[in-house]
């Protein structure tokens, strides 16, 4: 239920306000209240600058600097401060600076002045409008007793989902539950205003700091209230929509709190999450499981085009650039996390072209490339595969290889499915050993016979050529630190060195090979 700054001047505790300047919108919406006695501007920003703040100030810290006060005025406008509320330590208006009454004016700032208080006021205003904004001007017994009414009526619904549907539309509310992966599991929809989908992406934004008071976010004028709930000790979201502003924050909370005891007494169980178990298959190579929940999940075999891996993408950069592709139907995906892990799907969208060709490539390609704008992110994916087998293929290289690929790789963030391929070979020739290992380690053997630094320094710069630098040497003098012409001369000395000119078609797939292998046994020495 919206709480305006004309509502909190309603309140007993305000009875001996004057409001002086930005009357003009007294219907700003007031969500929180907070002291501010910052010194400058950018500290009262920082401390209490958020949007549907009622702050209470006395200027302590700029008591003497009209300028800074004019200042933090205009900033927590700005911010979207719903409006200020002055203690002054004289008596009186006249004790308020006329720039300061003509900054808040400008900047359509409420500023109230508590004429004939102390400071020590602000104990009762903070708990009159909180209590306000809580549970508003009458708490809607009407909701809970209605509801309650429906989610006991235990003769005439047949099931939990449809108790809590009929209590919805007769109290104009809508529920989303959520697995804890953040597919939904159940809903009751009665509008349509923004979809499930929507809500879905920016509920997600604030789903690791959920409490027991629900989080209140407003999705193009829907409000929504995200808090947790555990089903059977199993973590899940619900997302409880308010149609027409009807409740306040508290009875929204004792809403869910109602919801969440009728689960309990009709021994409700969420269905599976089939998305997740989906992925969860595939990762565990599952595939007769995953072939079976690939119906109920709504997954078209031929729609996934890609699987990865990714460590450090749990973060609201990474879910905004996933989020607008899937927003435009280009991809959906489908991803699990474990902790700082994820594991996902991708999966063509509705507005995916068929007709051009290799996009499944380059739709992947721009989003991991995007995700890596992060230097933290590391990515291991598997694109252009052939739908469940293909998938759970892609799934095995990876977990065979994404431990090694990055010794291999060091200076790479986003690894593909040649790099885990090149890589899943080396492994299996170190384990095999043998006389297949000794014919590619022999490669490498004329720098061993050298046996001096210069020998040390040749094979390194091929390291860094081969594995590293895509065979550009001005790649490779970045990665090592020395001048364009040095690698040009080390370069005509290893192939004096070899016998062999090292980018000839022939002879780099062996050398590739070699040069792994040398890196994999450095990373088990």
């Amino acid at each position: 239920m919206k709480v305006t700054v004309r509502d909190c001047l309603q309140l007993d505790s305000f009875r001996n306000c004057i409001v002086v300047a930005g009357e003009r919108r007294m219907e700003n919406r007031v969500s929180a209240i907070s002291v501010m006695d910052a010194s400058d501007a950018a500290e009262a920003v920082k401390c209490g600058g958020a949007e549907g703040m009622m702050a209470l100030t006395t200027f302590a810290g700029m008591k003497n600097d009209t300028a800074a006060q004019c200042e933090t005025i205009r900033e927590m406008a700005a911010a979207g401060v719903a409006a200020m509320v002055y203690f002054p330590r004289e008596q009186g208006v006249k004790s308020v600076d006329k720039e300061v009454i003509s900054a808040a004016d400008e900047a359509g700032m409420p500023f109230v002045v508590m004429a004939g208080s102390e400071a020590g006021d602000y104990s009762a205003i903070i708990s009159d409008v909180m209590e306000r904004v809580l549970y508003g001007n009458n708490f809607k017994n009407s909701l809970i007793n209605n509801t309650i009414f429906h989610l006991l009526n235990f003769e005439k619904y047949a099931s939990f989902q449809q108790a809590l549907h009929e209590a919805a539309v007769s109290n104009d509310f809508q529920v989303v539950l959520l697995s804890e992966e953040f597919n939904p599991v159940f809903a009751v929809e009665t509008r349509h205003k923004t979809t499930i989908n929507e809500a879905i992406r920016r509920g997600r934004e604030v789903a690791l700091n959920l409490g027991n008071l629900y989080s209140f976010i407003e999705i193009e004028g829907v409000l929504t209230y995200w808090g947790l709930v555990n089903i059977n000790n199993d973590k899940h979201y619900l997302c409880i929509v308010d149609n027409e502003d009807n409740y306040s924050a508290g009875e929204i909370t004792k809403l869910a709190e109602i919801i969440e005891l009728a689960m309990g007494m009709w021994k409700y169980t969420p269905e599976r999450d089939a998305k997740a178990e989906l992925v969860k298959a595939l990762m565990r190579g599952n595939k007769s499981l995953a072939y079976s929940l690939r119906e109920e999940a709504g997954v078209k075999a031929g729609d996934i085009i890609s699987v990865f891996y990714a460590k450090h993408i749990e973060t609201r950069q990474s879910d905004e650039i996933i989020d607008k592709l899937a927003k435009d139907g280009i991809i959906s995906v489908i991803k699990i996390a474990e902790e700082d892990e994820s594991y996902a799907l991708i999966l063509k969208g509705e507005k995916f072209c068929e007709e051009e060709e290799n996009l499944d490539k380059s739709v992947c390609t721009e989003l991991f490339d995007r995700l890596k704008e992060n230097k933290a992110v590391r990515i291991f994916h598997v694109t252009g595969v052939d739908g469940i087998e293909g998938a759970g293929d892609g799934f095995r290289l990876i977990g065979e290889t994404w431990a090694f690929v990055e010794s291999i790789f060091p200076y790479k963030r986003v690894f593909s499915k040649y790099e885990l391929a090149l890589v899943a070979g080396c492994i299996n020739i170190q384990v095999q050993g043998g006389h297949l290992k000794k014919n590619f380690m022999d490669l490498l053997e004329p720098f061993r016979k050298e046996g001096d630094n210069k020998a040390r320094q040749l094979l390194e710069t091929l390291e860094t050529f081969v594995l590293d630098a895509g065979m550009n040497s001005g790649k490779t003098s970045e990665f090592m630190g020395i001048h364009t012409n040095t690698v040009q001369y080390r370069l005509k000395k290893i192939n004096e060195i070899l016998g062999a000119e090292i980018t000839g078609n022939r002879v780099i797939p062996g050398l590739t090979i070699a040069l792994a292998l040398r890196r994999l046994e450095d990373t088990a020495k």
